[in-house]
C-alpha cells in the first residue's frame, strides 16, 4: 500500500480514537494507541505489535522491566534503573557443588552505573523519545499514554531515517521495528521484526495487568521484507558454532577452559554428553547483572560459566559452552553434570521486576529445541528454576540460589512451549500443579529494596504455604534452611514456605476454601478457592514409604553406591538430607534414574571418567525445591484416591 493521506482521511485509515466522553475506561489504552498512531501516521497495528513483543501491553504501575525499560513501549531508560537496582550475590555458595574438589568461593567485579553517554543505545530510548515528543521524562516512564506517544514517534522517526514512506501497509515498516529493537546486528534485528510481524498476522486479545482491554486484530497479508535491513548497516554475528534454533538470534561468545594458579582452573568442564551421560535438566536462571556485565562474567576464567545468556531488550542469545559440557552454575554437581544453564537478564528482587516478552518467547523456542534435542520433558520437574535446584547435602541448603524468583512467569513460559498446564482429572486425582492467575496473584514479599519493607504489589507465580487453613496460620518451615527451627518469612528470597506453578504434590487434605499438600515431611495448607483456584486437579505416580518403614531418607543428588567406583577413586559420599520422608506421605515423581558422578577435579581430562551404578533413584517434588529417594526405600503407586 502507498503512503498515507493527510487531513480528513488519516484518521479513519488509522483508527483515530473515538471522542474523549466516549471512551470507557478499560478502553483507554486502546484509545491511547488509535491517538497515538494518528498522531505520528503509523499503522496502529505495527505500534500494538512493537508493543505486544516488549511488554503485552502491561503497564508495571510505571516500575522499569530487568533491562530498564518503561511503559508499554519498554522506552528505556536504564540509567535511572540501574541506579535502584538491588542484586543479591549471584557467587554465594559453591556454583560447583563438588566434593571432590576444593569448594569455588568466585568473586565477580562490582556492577558501577555507566554514565548516559556508556550505554549502549538501546538502552536510553526514554530520553530521545522525550526529545522528539517534548513529553517529559517522568511522564513517560509513568503515564501509558504518554508512553505509547513515546513509541509512535521513535518508530516514525525510525520510517523517516530509513526513507522510507509513512504507509499503512504494516510490512512497509519492518526496517523501522527492526531498528526499534535497538540490535546492533543483522539476525537480532530480523528476529525481532519476524516476531512483530507474527503477531500482527496472528492478531491479539488481552486484558493488561491494570485492566484495560487491548485487541489487535489479524492481519494475515503482513509480511517481512527482510531485503529492507540489507541497508542499515548492521554488524553480522558469529552464529556458526551455535546450538539454537533458526528461530532466534544467537551467536558464540566462548567461555573460557583455561588453567590458572596452583592448578587451578576455570571455568566449566569438558565432557561428552550425551554420549557418556544424558542431559536431563534446563535450569533457568536470572543473571542478577546488567548483560555487559553478563558477558565479561562468563568469560573470566576465575568465575563460573553457563550454556546461554539472553538479553532481556530484543531475546538475543549467546552461547558460551557447549552442550556437551558441564557448567559451573547450579550449586549442585550431580544437577551440573546432568543440565545446561539458562541465565536471563535481570534481578528477582528489582521492585516490580518484569521481564520481555521478546526474552521469554526466545528463551521458550531455546528451551523446546533443546528439549526434543535431549529428550528432556517439558515439565516442572526437568525445567528446573535455580531456586528448585536441591541442596547435594545438608550443610549446603542454606547458600543455595533464589533465582529466577516469585516474579517469573512460570505458567506463560509453558504456554509458549506449546506445554500449558491442564486439568488431568478430578477431585480424586489425589495431585494438584499449582497454577494461580499470575496477574491476579500478588501475595505480600519483603526484602526487595531494604530487609524487611514491603516489596512493590507484583503478579507472582509463587504460592504461600501455612501449618493450617488460615491465613492466620503460621507459615510452614524448613529444618534445612533454618536448622534451628526457626520461622519462615515472606522476604522475597525466603523459599521455605512456597510453592510455584507448575509444581505438583500430592494433596494430603482438603477444607473449604483450602487444599493441603505433603511438602518438607509435614501437611501443607494453601488458599485453593473454587471461584479463583490457585491450583490444577491432576494425576499421577507418587511415591511412598515401604510396607513396615516409619521413615525414608531423602537426598539432594543421585550418586552411585560405593561399589561402583573403580580403584584409587574415593567414592562420594551418598549422604542424605536433614529432610524424611514419612509413613502416611506421599510425593509425586517427576523422573526415574540409576546413580551416576561425574569425576572431572583436573584441568587434564584424561582422568575424567562417569561413574555409573545399580542404585535407582525416584526424582521427588519435596518442597519448593525437587530431591531424590532411593527405589530400594520406596513403592510407587498411582496417585488416584479411592
Amino acid at each position: 500500500m502507498g503512503t498515507l493521506a493527510t487531513g480528513a482521511l488519516l484518521l479513519p485509515l488509522l483508527g483515530a480514537a473515538p471522542p474523549q466522553e466516549t471512551v470507557a475506561p478499560s478502553a483507554a489504552l486502546q484509545s491511547a494507541f488509535a491517538s497515538a498512531a494518528a498522531e505520528y501516521q503509523v499503522p496502529q497495528s505495527v505500534l500494538l505489535g512493537v508493543s505486544y513483543l516488549q511488554s503485552r501491553w502491561d503497564a508495571h504501575a510505571g516500575a522499569p522491566s530487568v533491562s530498564g525499560g518503561y511503559g508499554p513501549m519498554h522506552l528505556t531508560d536504564a540509567r535511572t534503573a540501574i541506579a535502584n537496582t538491588v542484586a543479591h550475590d549471584h557467587a554465594e555458595g559453591d556454583a560447583r557443588g563438588d566434593d571432590s574438589r576444593a569448594a569455588l568461593r568466585a568473586t565477580p567485579a562490582s556492577q558501577t552505573v555507566p554514565t548516559q553517554s556508556q550505554l549502549p543505545a538501546r538502552l536510553k530510548t526514554l530520553s530521545r523519545a522525550a526529545g522528539l515528543t517534548g513529553i517529559p521524562a517522568g511522564d513517560l516512564r509513568t503515564d501509558p499514554a504518554a508512553n505509547v506517544r513515546g513509541g509512535a514517534a521513535l518508530l516514525a522517526a525510525a520510517q523517516k531515517q530509513l526513507g522510507k514512506p509513512l504507509s499503512s501497509d504494516p510490512a512497509d515498516w519492518y526496517g523501522a521495528i527492526a531498528k526499534f529493537s535497538g540490535a546492533d546486528d543483522t539476525s537480532t534485528a530480523a528476529t525481532y521484526a519476524n516476531d512483530v510481524l507474527a503477531v500482527i498476522r496472528d492478531g491479539e486479545q488481552r486484558t493488561t495487568d491494570s485492566g484495560q482491554q487491548v485487541t489487535l486484530a489479524a492481519d494475515r497479508a503482513a509480511r517481512p521484507q527482510a531485503a529492507q535491513l540489507r541497508s542499515m548497516g548492521l554488524k553480522k554475528t558469529d552464529a556458526s558454532d551455535t546450538e539454537c534454533p533458526r528461530t532466534v538470534s544467537c551467536e558464540w561468545i566462548p567461555a573460557p577452559y583455561e588453567e590458572f594458579g596452583d592448578g587451578d582452573y576455570g571455568n566449566h568442564d569438558l565432557a561428552d554428553r550425551p554420549n557418556d551421560q544424558s542431559i536431563d535438566y534446563i535450569v533457568v536462571h536470572d543473571t542478577e547483572a546488567t548483560w555487559e556485565q553478563t558477558l565479561k562474567l562468563v568469560q573470566d576464567p576465575t568465575y563460573l560459566a553457563w550454556h546461554y545468556s539472553l538479553r532481556s531488550t530484543d531475546g538475543h542469545i549467546v552461547q558460551s559452552i557447549k552442550a556437551k559440557d558441564v557448567g559451573w552454575h547450579a550449586g549442585n554437581w550431580y544437577v551440573n553434570a546432568k543440565s545446561i544453564g539458562l541465565e536471563h537478564e535481570g534481578f528477582l528482587a528489582q521492585p516490580d521486576s518484569w521481564y520481555t516478552e521478546e526474552m521469554y518467547r526466545s528463551s521458550a523456542r531455546l528451551v523446546s529445541y533443546l528439549s526434543k534435542k535431549y529428550d528432556i520433558p517439558l515439565d516442572r520437574q526437568h525445567i528446573l528454576g535455580h531456586d528448585t535446584v536441591p541442596g547435594p547435602t545438608t550443610s549446603t541448603i542454606p547458600s543455595m540460589h533464589t533465582d529466577p524468583g516469585p516474579y517469573w512467569d512460570w505458567a506463560h513460559y509453558f504456554q509458549l512451549m506449546g506445554k500449558p498446564f491442564h486439568p488431568t482429572a478430578g477431585p480424586g486425582g489425589g495431585v494438584v500443579t499449582i497454577d494461580p492467575r499470575f496477574a491476579r496473584n500478588q501475595p505480600e514479599f519483603t526484602g526487595c529494596e531494604k530487609a524487611g519493607e514491603a516489596c512493590a504489589p507484583h503478579g507472582s507465580s509463587a504460592v504461600r504455604l501455612y501449618t493450617a487453613p488460615s491465613e492466620d496460620a503460621p507459615l510452614v518451615k524448613d529444618i534445612g534452611l533454618r536448622p534451628g527451627g526457626q520461622d519462615s518469612t515472606i522476604d522475597v528470597n525466603d523459599m521455605a514456605s512456597r510453592a510455584s506453578t507448575g509444581q505438583q504434590y500430592a494433596v494430603a487434605g482438603r477444607e473449604g476454601d483450602w487444599t493441603a499438600i505433603w511438602y518438607l515431611g509435614q501437611k501443607a495448607w494453601f488458599k485453593n478457592p473454587k471461584k479463583q483456584p490457585t491450583a490444577l486437579n491432576a494425576r499421577g505416580l507418587v511415591v511412598e514409604p515401604k510396607d513396615g518403614a516409619e521413615s525414608v531418607p531423602v537426598y539432594g543428588r543421585a550418586y552411585p553406591e560405593k561399589e561402583a567406583y573403580p580403584a584409587g577413586m574415593t567414592p562420594q559420599a551418598v549422604s542424605p538430607l536433614s529432610y524424611t520422608l514419612l509413613a502416611g506421605q506421599r510425593y509425586v515423581v517427576g523422573g526415574k534414574t540409576t546413580g551416576e558422578y561425574f569425576y572431572s577435579p583436573t584441568f587434564d581430562t584424561s582422568s575424567h571418567r562417569v561413574v555409573k551404578g545399580k542404585d535407582v533413584y525416584y526424582e521427588i517434588q519435596f518442597g519448593h525445591r525437587v530431591a531424590y529417594v532411593r527405589a530400594a526405600d520406596v513403592r510407587v503407586v498411582p496417585s488416584t484416591v479411592k
